[in-house]
């Protein structure tokens, strides 16, 4: 049964895609961008629901957004829409009346009005400043009632809207850091390499003219799994890590105890600022994929060692 189901709904949202029209939507996109006042959603029943989801996308992503109950906004909530605000106006049939009923007051207050709805020839999409169609050919709804299709192809659209308009306004992932403190994407957005690196005390260093069984015991015992490499000036020169241990062993045995770490470490290892964040850390390490990097060392704007990351510390951050 579900099978069938989400067979009809994948056809009924082929349907969808199919018919769009692009043109309205590209212009309904750039309304919104130049809209200097707070863009309202507003709708009944399910597409009410839709509508507080789509307010909700916009205000995080960069575009002051909020819901406007039809019925509260006729007692009261209309003091919030000013000349320079826009009313998004969802309806599956474009006939509601209480949305109706809405229009002349919110262009008394000079704002702006657009429409979304399923019936081009309806008494909103007439009425409203600039239209758009999302095709729906039936519900999912056996009887062709319960808004199921309508308000799939609703939220849909109203998604796409939210990141055209977030990347027209070319808003920057700082901002929505700012927007996002709290939570997983909080932590992804603010927590930085230096809040979760090992610091300089920690790091098993050394210089590339040390030879490897001088180093070891350094290497063992601050349990990095690597050892950095740098000069007198602490500046990164290689990275030795576990893994080249192991290999050095297969192919030199016991003899590479007594040869110098500049002569088996990896020259140029990938490094990272410790003002980078966390997540750039996890996507540097995962860009490799024929040889997995579990460590990063860290760096400062001089480019001298301060520290190193390790791939089991963002895990455990959650990131």
């Amino acid at each position: 049964m579900m099978q069938a189901i989400f067979q009809k709904q994948q056809k009924n949202l082929e349907y969808f895609f199919a018919g769009l029209n692009f043109e309205e939507c590209e212009q309904f996109v750039d309304r919104v961008v130049q809209c200097k006042g707070i863009v309202f959603l507003t709708g009944v029943g399910k597409s009410g629901f839709i509508g507080q989801k789509i307010a909700a996308t916009l205000l995080s992503t960069g575009t002051k957004a909020a819901f406007l109950s039809p019925i509260d906004a006729l007692h009261g909530d209309l003091g919030m829409v000013s000349s320079a605000a826009l009313l998004l106006i969802l309806s599956k049939s474009g006939e509601t009346d209480e949305l109706l009923e809405l229009l002349p007051f919110v262009r008394s207050k000079g704002a702006g009005v657009l429409s979304i709805t399923s019936n081009p020839a309806s008494r909103l999409a007439r009425s409203t400043d600039l239209h758009v169609t999302l095709p729906c050919v039936s519900e999912l709804c056996p009887f062709d009632l319960a808004p199921t299709t309508s308000t799939e192809v609703q939220l849909l659209f109203g998604d796409a809207l939210s990141i055209a308009v977030m990347e027209k306004k070319e808003f920057r992932l700082e901002e929505y850091a700012k927007n996002h403190p709290g939570g997983q994407i909080g932590r992804r957005m603010t927590t930085q390499v230096r809040d979760l690196m090992l610091h300089e005390e920690r790091t098993p260093t050394c210089l590339p003219s040390a030879m490897l069984g001088e180093v070891l015991a350094e290497f063992t015992e601050k349990r990095c799994g690597c050892l950095i490499v740098t000069d007198e000036k602490k500046h990164l020169q290689g990275i030795f890590t576990d893994g080249d241990l192991r290999r050095a062993i297969q192919e030199r045995g016991e003899k590479i105890f007594h040869t110098k770490i500049g002569d088996l470490m990896t020259k140029a290892p990938k490094s990272i600022p410790q003002s980078a964040r966390a997540r750039e850390a996890i996507e540097l390490m995962e860009e490799s994929h024929n040889h997995p990097i579990t460590v990063l060392p860290v760096v400062d704007q001089k480019r001298e060692v301060v520290g190193v990351i390790k791939l089991h510390d963002l895990i455990q951050a959650n990131l």
